[in-house]
Parts: C-alpha cells; sequence; structure tokens
C-alpha cells in the first residue's frame, strides 16, 4: 500500500492477525524488515532504545545520527526511514493507539508531550534513566516472548510506566486541563485537523465542527500547545507539503492541487513564507 508513492506500513508488516503491540532486539532489524530503510509512513507508535548503533534514523525534515545511547519516538503520519549496521544493539517496541486505549477508558496517550507531532523525536537519556528502562524492557521482553494468558495485560502495565519514565524527562510534567470536556475538544480538534487540513484552512472551519467558538478554540489551543489554531492548522500543511516534496515525484502544481490551494502560485508563497524557500528549492535542498 503507499501513500502519493510512499509506503504505508502497519503492525501486520511484523505478524499476521490483529497485531497490536511487538516488540524484539535491533541486532539484524533491516535484514528481517528491509521496508524500514526506504521512506515510508506507519501507523503505530515506535520507541527505538539505541544502546549501541551507526547509522541515521530521518524523521521528516529530523536526522538523528546514531553516535551515543538515545530514545527515538517515531509517531504515526510521519515519514520515516531506518539506516543502521546489522550489529546495533538495543530494542524496537511498535504499538497501536488502540493497545494502550484497552488499558484506560480514556486515551491518555494523548497527554503524554513527547508524543505529539511537534514535539521532537529524540531524547538522549541519562545513564541512571536508561538503565531503569532498560531493566523494565526486560521484563517487558521476558512477558512478550512468553505465553501467559494475560501477558498483553501485564505489557500495557508495563508500557504506561515506560511511557511516564519518559515524560518525566521529555518535558517538565504532564499538562492538567480542566475538565476532560476541554481534553476531548482537543483531539477532535487534532483528528479534524489530520482529516481535512487540505480542505479546511481556517480555525472557524473546526470550531464549528466543535461546537466552539474560534475564540474558545484558540484558547484551549494556546494552553496546550503553546501556539494558535491557525497556527497548528498551518503547520500541519506545511508538514504534509515538505513530506510530499521529499519523497515524491508530484509537481509543485500537483501538490498544490492535492492541498487545496486555489493555484500553485498561492501555494509558493504560503510556502515561502513558512519555510524562507520556494518548493522547489526545498527540493533541491533535500535532494
Amino acid at each position: 500500500m503507499t501513500r502519493s508513492g510512499i509506503a504505508v506500513c502497519n503492525l501486520q508488516l511484523f505478524g499476521s492477525g490483529n497485531v497490536q503491540f511487538w516488540m524484539r532486539s535491533l541486532t539484524g532489524l533491516l535484514t528481517d524488515y528491509p521496508i524500514l530503510e526506504e521512506p515510508h509512513v506507519q501507523d503505530f507508535y515506535c520507541l527505538l532504545f539505541i544502546e549501541q548503533a551507526e547509522g541515521e534514523i530521518v524523521i521528516d525534515d529530523e536526522q538523528i545520527r546514531l553516535d551515543q545511547e538515545l530514545v527515538i519516538v517515531i509517531k504515526p503520519g510521519c515519514v520515516s526511514k531506518i539506516q543502521m549496521n546489522k550489529q546495533a544493539k538495543g530494542m524496537i517496541i511498535a504499538f497501536s493507539e488502540n493497545f494502550f486505549s484497552l488499558r484506560y477508558n480514556n486515551n491518555l496517550l494523548h497527554q503524554f508531550k513527547f508524543l505529539k507531532a511537534e514535539t521532537k523525536s529524540f531524547l538522549r537519556l541519562k545513564e541512571e534513566l536508561m538503565n531503569s528502562c532498560g531493566q523494565l524492557i526486560e521484563w517487558m521482553q521476558l512477558e512478550f516472548s512468553g505465553r501467559h494468558k494475560e501477558r498483553m495485560l501485564v505489557l500495557r502495565s508495563y508500557l504506561n510506566i515506560l511511557l511516564f519514565s519518559l515524560e518525566r524527562n521529555w518535558s517538565s510534567g504532564l499538562v492538567k486541563m480542566e475538565t476532560n470536556h476541554q481534553l476531548d475538544r482537543l483531539r477532535k480538534f487534532e483528528g479534524l485537523v489530520e482529516a481535512h487540513f487540505s480542505e479546511w484552512k481556517l480555525p472557524v472551519n473546526y470550531a464549528a465542527k466543535l461546537s466552539v467558538t474560534p475564540n474558545y478554540l484558540n484558547k484551549l489551543c494556546k494552553r496546550e500547545y503553546g501556539m494558535t489554531a491557525g497556527e497548528i492548522i498551518r503547520r500541519r500543511i506545511v508538514l504534509e507539503s515538505q513530506r510530499l516534496l521529499h519523497y515524491t515525484s508530484m509537481t509543485v502544481y500537483e501538490i498544490a492541487e492535492k492541498l487545496g490551494f486555489d493555484n500553485s502560485s498561492y501555494f509558493i508563497s504560503f510556502f515561502k513564507k513558512y519555510t524562507k524557500l520556494t518548493p522547489e528549492q526545498y527540493r533541491k535542498s533535500n535532494s
């Protein structure tokens, strides 16, 4: 399956049936799953705990050198490719949003700042935390490789602890929304932006669907993300533009049309305003 020429991967890549959680050593990963070396989009979360490796991981426009211990997060919808040596040491953990939400009625994944699209994709952990995460991952690997009836329930609990440990080091803590109703509105806004950014360019379109005023939507977005609703929408459009320019052979006209611009001149002006480059200049600089 492809999306505008970019391969699309789901968790069934790693097994048959309804795979929702998967993990394994990084050693020989690309030999077994060569598709990960090519630009691809995935619909699941991926945590890579790098102990020792040589190479590079590219996530959208972010290039991460594998030169020391670090944790890398690949989020759903990102275009990524992994290049590393066969002898790499570490662990990869992949899981769907549904896997985590089965443990909690309210999907707490939306509260982890480091899992949000706008946050950086890697973190160099202090030795103490890397060791404690390593111990937790060992327990997860034992549970995953076993055949206990309740193993997925246990793995969800382990994963929750792991995510909270990483969150404490990625940011200063979880944002506490005043009410679940506000948080639910922001989740719906995120989903609407992902589904309609090429059609709806203005906050008023989203506010109407959420039954709130544009000012109220901006207030929630500023509190949670530190930017207005309009900025979030525009950042998503720019990100998709960059992906299409970098990873496909679509013309600027075709990209402008796909993203809902009235003409390519307007798209070029929009893109240059937010990247300081024309689409063609951006494509050449990333070729």
